[in-house]
């Protein structure tokens, strides 16, 4: 499907930015390649990811993800809270508890309000998150050896305690361990430093999409993997380079509360 007039909203949450788009009459298998078209920087709009919504029998409404290079991920903190803030400001929905149906199941928001009655900030309830192994995991990868904790949060994530992630390489080493063998869906790489008890700092290395700015699932991998290693408590704030994030535990889940923000509305011929 070519020369479609398209409705685009640019939106970020922490600076992990998106295109968010309704599906329509969109096909299939146009799908990824527009992901790639629209989130390219130099040629497109720009974005980390698309985000595709369209209506669900089983919540308010399905969001879906493809990440800049055409493939699609289960699950993304950042991009869920902004397709809350596109449901409300836009009147799709009047409901400040909204759910959203993704590849990792159903996910409830809590959408807060600014002093203008559009939306500020949202609470995802992220799920339970699991350790995908008991101990510490070494992957060797071409620039050395690196002690990670894998965990899941819907999607695969390795996270690594590093001693001071500015002067860390993630640009070299994260796509090496995005690829290891240990994953053989790819993950998402998270490089943290502990601050304190209660705060960390975060880079992450995205599959997909390379460095983000910011990254939800991530900032709950790498909180959660703190916590059962005894390195922090609950909550934890995360410092990530696009804004900070706070994540939470909840009956065993994991809630992450961080901003969503429209940057601009468009339509484009795609």
């Amino acid at each position: 499907m070519s020369g479609a007039q398209i409705t685009i909203t640019k939106m970020h949450g922490a600076g992990n930015d998106f295109v968010l788009i309704e599906r329509g009459n969109l096909t299939e298998d146009y799908l990824p390649s527009l992901a790639i078209s629209l989130c390219d920087r130099h040629f497109g709009i720009g974005a980390d990811g698309m985000l595709v919504v369209s209506p669900s029998q089983l919540a308010d409404v399905r969001m879906r993800i493809f990440n800049s290079d055409g493939s699609e991920a289960q699950m993304c903190g950042n991009g869920i809270r902004c397709v809350g803030k596109y449901l409300y400001d836009n009147n799709i929905i009047s409901d400040l508890h909204p759910t959203v149906e993704t590849l990792s199941g159903i996910k409830k928001l809590e959408l807060h309000l600014d002093s203008t009655g559009l939306v500020d900030t949202v609470t995802v309830d992220m799920g339970p998150a699991t350790l995908l192994s008991d101990d510490i995991v070494a992957l060797t990868v071409q620039s050395g050896t690196f002690d990670t904790i894998p965990v899941s949060t819907g999607n695969p994530h390795c996270v690594i305690e590093v001693d001071d992630i500015d002067d860390f390489d993630v640009t070299a080493i994260g796509p090496q361990l995005e690829n290891h063998p240990y994953w053989p869906e790819k993950a998402n790489i998270e490089f943290i430093t502990v601050e304190s008890s209660d705060t960390i700092r975060q880079r992450t290395w995205e599959r997909g999409a390379g460095e983000t700015l910011a990254c939800g699932t991530g900032a709950c991998a790498a909180a959660f993997a703190m916590v059962k290693s005894a390195r922090t408590d609950w909550p934890v704030k995360v410092k990530l380079p696009g804004g900070i994030l706070i994540i939470n535990i909840k009956d065993d889940h994991l809630t992450m509360t961080g901003p969503a923000v429209k940057v601009f509305e468009c339509t484009v011929q795609a």
